[in-house]
């Protein structure tokens, strides 16, 4: 028997792991310890360490917080958890490059801004024609 929830549902715990490593990684990239990121958030600090380790399913209240004090857009979090539809698209390239373990946290950093600054320049192009 497990201790979590969604234990008897394959792909909701893979959401769930998928989501708390995410959350670790910015909270990394951003350079805040648990306890900085669980205050930001409005949140305990063994809430977090548990979303971190994939333990339980944040509410979409927490989703919010969270998104807000790590500077990511609120859909990038709720597409992990299948919550929004328009999320999932957009998450896979910025979330490959946040959980890949053979990346710092600089060069993971460094790229997600080359990889933003390119979808806005892109994006700007495409508003004036």
């Amino acid at each position: 028997m497990s201790d979590r929830p969604d234990a008897g549902t394959p792909r909701s715990r893979r959401s769930v792991d998928a989501l708390g490593e995410f959350i670790r990684s910015q909270r990394r990239i951003a350079e805040l310890s648990q306890r900085e990121l669980a205050r930001l958030a409005d949140v305990s600090d063994a809430y977090l360490s548990q979303l971190e380790r994939g333990l339980h399913e944040p509410s979409v209240r927490v989703l919010n917080g969270l998104a807000q004090a790590l500077n990511v857009p609120s859909d990038k979090l709720l597409g992990y958890l299948g919550r929004h539809d328009d999320a999932v698209v957009e998450h896979s390239t910025e979330s490959a490059i946040a959980t890949d373990d053979r990346l710092s946290d600089t060069q993971k950093q460094s790229l997600l801004d080359l990889y933003r600054a390119f979808i806005a320049a892109n994006d700007a192009v495409r508003s004036t024609k």
